[in-house]
């Protein structure tokens, strides 16, 4: 039997109303990722069925810490793993890119102290338009969210993240490209 994984989506759809693709992160445990097609279109009702996955992967590897999911009874651990969307803008250009950013630390202010650390943030703004975690116009220890949280209950109920120091982890591999759920 394969060991559940965690898996982080970035989930795309044109909701009812809109003239623009709108995107979301979503988390969540599996075996696979053809398992995840109900939880996928669960998590984004107004899409209506018609959703897709622009990238995923499965999170094994953050900044040299193995991540694994376990059971809900396993011994917990002190360091905890976190999601922050950072927002930026370059001069000249009518958009506002997206860096998103998983952080293993044990408290959120770790987490975006972190976050700010990364090229992106440095670098995606200026005078005017300073670069930002997504949700607030400068930084706020809510603006990180760490993933146990975020995942849904009946997945709490049963698993949690053991996040432990590695050595030689591979890196995760991102997968890129429009994939519709009838595909998996």
């Amino acid at each position: 039997m394969e060991s559940p994984k965690l898996f982080m989506l970035l989930l795309g759809c044109t909701p009812p109303g809109r003239y623009t693709e709108q995107h979301d992160v979503f988390f969540t445990i599996g075996n696979s990722l053809k398992d995840l097609k109900e939880e996928i279109v669960a998590f984004w009702p107004e899409a209506n069925g018609k959703i897709h996955i622009d990238a995923w992967r499965e999170v094994t590897e953050v900044d040299g810490y193995q991540v694994k999911v376990v059971s809900k009874e396993d011994k917990s651990t002190a360091d905890k793993l976190f999601f922050l969307n950072l927002g930026g803008y370059k001069e000249g250009e009518f958009d506002e890119p997206h860096y998103k950013v998983l952080v293993i630390a044990d408290e959120k202010a770790v987490a975006i102290k972190k976050a700010k650390e990364t090229v992106f943030y440095k670098h995606s703004g200026f005078e005017g338009a300073v670069s930002h975690i997504d949700d607030k116009y400068g930084v706020d220890v809510d603006d990180a969210f760490e993933i146990e949280d975020i995942l849904s209950a009946v997945v709490k109920q049963n698993y949690k993240l053991q996040i432990s120091p590695g050595t030689n982890i591979p890196k995760d591999e991102i997968h890129l490209g429009y994939l519709i759920l009838s595909k998996l």
